[in-house]
Formats: C-alpha cells, sequence, structure tokens
C-alpha cells in the first residue's frame, strides 16, 4: 500500500519574536507545496492558535508536547483534551529533547500517547537511540523498548493516529546525518518489530518518518528509501529549505 507521504516542521521554542512568525508562516502560504503531501507545522504552544488563524488550510498544527490529565492543578501543562477542543490535531511526543533534558520515561511518553488518541488527537511519536548506543549496535534494541510501553497502552485501531518519527539522538541539531541507509535500516526495524508486537497490517499503515539534522541537501536521498515514509524536520523548518524539504519526493 500507499502511505500518505508526511512532513513535519518542529520550531521548538523559536522564533524568538511574533514578526518572525508571521514571516514564517507567510513565506509557508506563499509556497508551491505538493498536495498529496501531508504538512504539520509545530510552533511554541505560545503561538499555536494565532498560526492556526492565519496558516493556510491544507497545512495542520501541532502541538510540541501535551500533559496525559485532562485538567487539574498542574502549572505549566497544557492538556490533549485542551489542544482537541482548541482543534488542534497533532502533538508531538517523546521528543529526545523532552526525554533528556526533561527526564521523560518511555513509560510516562505511553500514558501522554495514550491520553492524547483518547483526546481525539493524532500523535507524532519520537524514538532513537544516542551515538553511544549506535555504536554498541543497540540501535534496534533501544528503539524498541521506547516503543514497547506505547504498544502496551495501545489498541491495535489506536496506531492510525500515529506517526512514528526516528530520530538519531546524535543527528539532532549537530549536523551528522544518518545515511540513507541507516535510515532505512532503522525504520524497516521499527516495522518489523509492529508487524511481531502488533499486526503485519498496522506495520504496513503505519507511517514512519526520519528526523535528525534533515536539509534540503539530504532529503531527496532520504526520501527515496522504502521505509521513510517522510521527515520531521527541526532547524531548517525554519528556513525558506523547509518547502524544498515538503517537496522532496515530487523532485526525487
Amino acid at each position: 500500500m500507499t502511505r500518505q507521504f508526511f512532513v513535519g516542521g518542529n520550531f521548538k521554542m523559536n522564533p524568538l519574536k511574533r514578526e518572525q512568525k508571521i514571516a514564517l508562516v507567510k513565506s509557508l502560504n506563499d509556497a508551491q507545496i505538493d498536495s498529496s503531501v501531508e504538512v504539520v507545522i509545530a510552533p511554541p504552544a505560545l503561538w499555536l492558535l494565532p498560526v492556526k488563524d492565519i496558516l493556510r488550510k491544507d497545512v495542520k498544527v501541532a502541538a510540541q508536547n501535551c500533559y496525559f490529565k485532562p485538567s487539574g492543578a498542574f502549572t505549566g501543562e497544557i492538556s490533549a483534551a485542551q489542544l482537541a477542543d482548541a482543534e488542534i490535531p497533532y502533538v508531538i511526543l517523546g521528543h529526545s529533547e523532552r526525554r533528556t533534558l526533561f527526564h521523560e520515561t518511555s513509560e510516562l511518553v505511553a500514558e501522554k500517547t495514550k491520553a492524547a488518541i483518547e483526546a481525539g488527537l493524532s500523535v507524532i511519536l519520537c524514538v532513537g537511540e544516542t551515538l553511544a548506543e549506535r555504536e554498541a549496535g543497540k540501535t534496534a534494541q533501544v528503539v524498541q523498548d521506547q516503543l514497547k510501553p506505547v504498544v502496551a497502552s495501545l489498541k491495535e485501531e489506536d496506531w492510525s493516529k500515529v506517526v512514528i518519527a526516528y530520530e538519531p539522538v546524535w543527528a539532532i541539531g549537530t549536523g551528522k546525518v544518518a545515511t540513507s541507509a541507516q535510515a532505512q535500516e532503522a525504520h524497516a526495524d521499527i516495522r518489523a518489530f509492529l508487524a511481531k508486537a502488533v499486526s503485519s497490517a498496522v506495520a504496513e499503515k503505519t507511517r514512519i518518518i526520519y528526523g535528525g539534522s534533515v536539509t534540503a541537501a539530504n532529503c531527496k536521498e532520504l526520501a527515496k528509501q522504502p521505509d521513510v515514509d517522510g521527515f520531521l524536520v527541526g532547524g531548517a523548518s525554519l528556513k525558506p529549505e523547509f518547502v524544498d524539504i515538503i517537496n522532496s519526493r515530487k523532485e526525487a
């Protein structure tokens, strides 16, 4: 089956100023983008609704995080239920920066994923290994260990609301990129794990996207890989080349 190509832009804690945010949205609004690609951008929480209001309708908006409780005394958090009520369709969960800087465990990520899907959101679920883990030959095991709590938390039908983002930690923001062969191998391993742990149907249908220093220069080769179903883009999503990455399949 053909899986719809997916390109997400994770703005992280950028840009600094409102006028920069408006300029970023305008560049997307004015761009010619491949209509066959699902495009989602994730601005900081402060700008989710203002961006949604001025963004072209064929590009969706994602939150960068959410909490698993619907409401309550959780200062600084946003709930999946609140995002759903605000008609924000996607949320990024399990990003390595959340796992490392904010000490989120795979079990917490699974709890958040379950809550998000139950609230009606779709999830961009991030997994990936450190350089030490890759050099020790543990990539597949690390990624499976990150996925196992999610598998245990979700029903089979829930997986239609999940996009898995494989992001090797050593490639995020470093300029280092997994080779197309490394990316394909990791994505194929994830698909094989889903077939075994969930079902072959889920494995076939689930989109597995690559993240980690994706640029206009390297995206075309990565996009040709059979198990690479798109990209989660960090720094380059703040630059004009983001449009080239969205269109990477068109020109591949």
